[in-house]
Parts: C-alpha cells; sequence; structure tokens
C-alpha cells in the first residue's frame, strides 16, 4: 500500500536534520506546501531561530496549530538501529528523529487542514500555523516572539492546538489542559576552607546545609488543586569541595527545580524557601530562575471539539492531564484562551530509535481535521 500523505510528508520533514535551532528547509517545505491552499505565509526570524506564521482567512474565530520543526540531537549514531534522519518503516512504526517529538503532528495537522479546506472552502473563521525551531533549545527566539509580534498588531487566537506528543497506549487518549510551571534556583552556601584535621579553624558548608535541604525536600509546598498535582521539590546538582580528600569546601553549590501548581506563586515559593534557609542560619546567595508560570484551558468550547473528535474517531474518552514538562503553550496563553496539547504516542521521545505507529498518523491527521469540522463549521467564505 501507498504512503499515506501524512507519512509522506512526516519522512520528508524527518529527512532534514533540523537539531536545534537549525531548521534545515522544514518551513519553507510546509509553507511551499500551504499556500495552494491559500494560505498566507510569512516568516518571522529571531536572532538564529526561523519562525513562521501562515494564516488563512480574515475572520473570526480563528483556529491556530502550533509546533515546533526543530528536534533534539540525536546521540550516538552507532547506537540507532538505521540512520535517525533517514526515516525507516519497521514493523509498523516510523522509526527518526523527530517521528513524534514532533514532525509527525506537524504532518498530521497541515494534511488534516489540507483536507478540511478541500472538502468545506467556505468554512467560517481562519486557521493558522504557527511553526518555531527554538522549542527544543532555549526558547527565547521562537514562539514567544511570534506571540509578541502577533499581540502588537492585536491578532488573537480563539483555538489553539500544540501538537506535542501527549498520548500514551493510543492516539488521543491523554489531553494536556495545561502545564505546571517551572522555578529554579541556584543556592551557594558559604563556608570557611580550612584542613579536614582541623575542622575548628574552618566551616563546612556542606553539614550546615544538610539540615535545612533535608527540610526543603520534605516540605509540603502546596496539595495541588482539581488540575495540577501538589508542587514538587527536587535537587538535580550538588557541588562542592576542591577535589582533595583533606581540605574542607569553602562553599557548597545546589541546583535544584520546583514544578509548581497553579495554587502557588512564584514569590510564595521563594520567600518560604528563603525564611527556611535563613532559620538554619546559613550564609547564601540566592539565584532564582522563573522559566514557565502554570496555565490552564479549563474545559469549555476546545476541550469538548476535541473530546468528541477523539470519541469519533478512536471509541474512546481521553483524559486532560496537565503533567509533564514545560512546552510552548505557556508563551501562546498570552494570546489565546483556549490552549490544549495533543499529539501522538510519547514513550521513545528524546530517545535512540524514536518511533510512532504508523496507523496513529492518520488517526491524529482524522482527529484535527473533525476538531476544524466541528469549531469553523460551512459558512460565508472568509479566504
Amino acid at each position: 500500500m501507498a504512503d499515506s500523505p501524512v507519512l509522506q510528508l512526516a519522512k520528508a520533514l524527518i529527512a532534514r536534520p533540523s537539531v536545534t535551532p537549525a531548521d534545515e528547509g522544514c518551513q519553507t517545505l510546509l509553507a511551499d506546501r500551504l499556500r495552494p491552499s491559500a494560505f498566507s505565509c510569512e516568516t518571522l526570524p529571531s536572532g538564529d531561530v526561523r519562525n513562521l506564521w501562515a494564516r488563512r482567512g480574515t475572520g473570526a474565530p480563528l483556529f491556530v496549530f502550533a509546533g515546533h520543526t526543530d528536534v533534539v540531537p540525536a546521540g550516538p549514531l552507532d547506537k540507532w538501529r538505521s540512520n535517525p534522519f533517514q526515516p525507516a518503516e519497521r514493523d509498523g512504526r516510523l522509526y527518526g528523529r523527530g517521528a513524534a517529538d514532533m514532525k509527525g503532528s506537524i504532518a498530521a495537522f497541515v494534511v488534516a487542514a489540507e483536507e478540511f479546506i478541500a472538502a468545506r472552502p467556505n468554512h467560517t473563521g481562519s486557521i493558522g500555523l504557527i511553526l518555531t525551531s527554538d522549542e527544543e533549545g532555549p526558547a527565547i527566539h521562537g514562539t514567544t516572539k511570534v506571540c509578541d509580534t502577533l499581540a502588537e498588531r492585536g491578532e488573537r487566537l480563539d483555538y489553539c492546538i500544540v501538537g506535542e506528543p501527549t498520548s500514551v497506549a493510543t492516539p488521543g487518549d491523554t489531553i494536556k489542559n495545561g502545564r505546571r510551571g517551572s522555578l529554579s534556583g541556584r543556592l551557594v552556601v558559604k563556608g570557611v576552607q580550612g584542613h579536614v584535621a582541623y575542622p575548628h579553624l574552618a566551616r563546612n558548608p556542606i553539614h550546615e546545609l544538610a539540615p535545612a535541604l533535608t527540610e526543603l525536600t520534605q516540605t509540603q509546598w502546596d496539595s495541588g488543586n482539581d488540575y495540577f498535582p501538589a508542587t514538587t521539590f527536587q535537587v538535580s546538582n550538588v557541588h562542592a569541595g576542591t577535589g582533595a580528600g583533606n581540605v574542607i569546601p569553602g562553599q557548597a553549590v545546589v541546583d535544584f527545580n520546583l514544578r509548581f501548581a497553579s495554587s502557588s506563586t512564584p514569590d510564595s515559593i521563594e520567600a518560604r524557601i528563603e525564611d527556611i534557609l535563613h532559620r538554619h542560619r546559613l550564609d547564601f546567595e540566592l539565584v532564582w530562575t522563573l522559566s514557565a508560570r502554570p496555565f490552564l484551558t479549563e474545559r469549555g468550547e476546545l476541550s469538548r471539539a476535541v473530546t468528541e473528535a477523539i470519541r469519533a474517531e478512536t471509541g474512546i474518552e481521553p483524559e486532560l492531564s496537565t503533567t509533564g514538562g514545560t512546552s510552548d503553550g505557556r508563551f501562546l496563553t498570552r494570546i489565546c484562551k483556549q490552549v490544549m496539547e495533543l499529539g501522538p504516542e510519547n514513550a521513545t521521545i528524546h530517545q535512540v530509535d524514536e518511533n510512532v505507529p504508523t496507523r496513529s498518523l492518520d488517526t491524529l491527521k482524522n482527529i484535527y481535521r473533525r476538531t476544524l469540522e466541528l469549531l469553523l463549521p460551512d459558512g460565508a467564505a472568509h479566504v
């Protein structure tokens, strides 16, 4: 059987080694694909990042698909069963870097838009696509810059689906209707360096840090809420010492991160942590980095349409979830009240031999197309 249009497009994208922040022509390929369907395509570069804003129509509501053409590095090539940038099919699965995260999703929503427009050229509203090559990297020149540009123009999105790989066992079984916030800290605890045989002449910052660190790991920051699990605190790195076994270090450095629910705020978390450190009488410096605030789309028109589309295509009832890492959804919520993430199975993302079931791509395409049909019904032409 010949490849489906979705599979063909996914393969064409995987074949381009767009390791972040490179795009390697993916967005040009997609823009050329969209123009025959009456999309106006605009490149919005920022720094060394390529972004694409494509729109068909001028009316409301505006429905947007969002995604990223960049991928993470492949890692050791000799660990892959086939070249990560030469798409391969084995046992009903498509292999290649980006198959699941997220070139498969991009192929699915592009073909979904093509099919929808061909069947309903006079649909109401407008369809847009936001694509970036800076999601897997620092994410400072990508979707956030596109959102700034659209906001400056007064363009608002009514609905947005981000093609992140959210599914677990089958396409559509899990939808992300929000994400937790991410707050990181670098804590430097100061001591006095000295010889281990003369501890009275030194002050060991590791010893002083330990009780405070224990309290931080055992603190309940909140209880979460109906949509978010409780906030978590995790230490990622601890650095101390000179490398010599007979030297008490002069400082200890701890990197930590909190994934926080909407029931907490960055200010409240920072204040509680600094209070704990002061109570333990530490001499410290602390630098905070807020990389994401939590966002949430409560049940509404978009979630109802996506749920109905998933039921029709798969017969399953999707689960709404806010677990996992951060995504570009945090930027899109600035210009769109209803943002959800829906994509293929995520079991192999960022792994060696990343893959996705080939049948999942067409299922996902059908879910996307049905969602468009529900939210942009037939009406007067807006093209």
